[in-house]
């Protein structure tokens, strides 16, 4: 797996772009390295409010957006109405639990033989109907935490 880069790493990527790096985005940083949660923006912002009191929301959103851009995270939408981020940028898919909302990544194999066709069951690509260029495969179902509270 190939984790966000470390505190480090990304003080320098962000001083290379000419962005600025405040003790609040290096907070960010280190809260994100080797995270495997998922968090949204609120998770985020809760987690380091109790750590730095006044850090702002809108910095947690502007430091994930110039991560996102920078290649460094990537940004989910699981359903759950809150974007997820996932510092994880290796190609991979994710569970998701109904219950609860955790979210996991999970490597699958065979992913690039799968076909898409289209409703007349023709290869959509092939008809130029749409051009694939990544692919991302969602599971849903119940997390072993949710099933064993039943």
């Amino acid at each position: 797996m190939e984790y966000v880069q470390s505190p480090e790493k990304l003080t320098i990527a962000f001083r290379a772009r000419g962005l600025k790096v405040t003790p609040q985005r290096q907070l960010i940083f280190r809260l994100l390295a080797g995270n495997d949660r998922h968090p949204s923006a609120d998770v985020l912002f809760a987690t380091a409010s109790s750590a730095m009191p006044g850090i702002s929301l809108r910095t947690i959103y502007q430091t994930l957006t110039d991560l996102t851009s920078m290649g460094e995270l990537r940004a989910l939408d699981v359903g759950s109405g809150a974007t997820r981020f996932d510092p994880n940028i290796d190609d991979h898919h994710h569970v998701i639990c109904d219950n609860c909302g955790d979210v996991r990544d999970v490597y699958v194999s065979g992913v690039e033989s799968l076909q898409v066709v289209n409703g007349a069951g023709a290869d959509a690509e092939a008809h130029g109907i749409f051009e694939i260029h990544r692919t991302q495969v969602v599971f849903r179902g119940t997390c072993s935490l949710c099933r064993s509270a039943r």
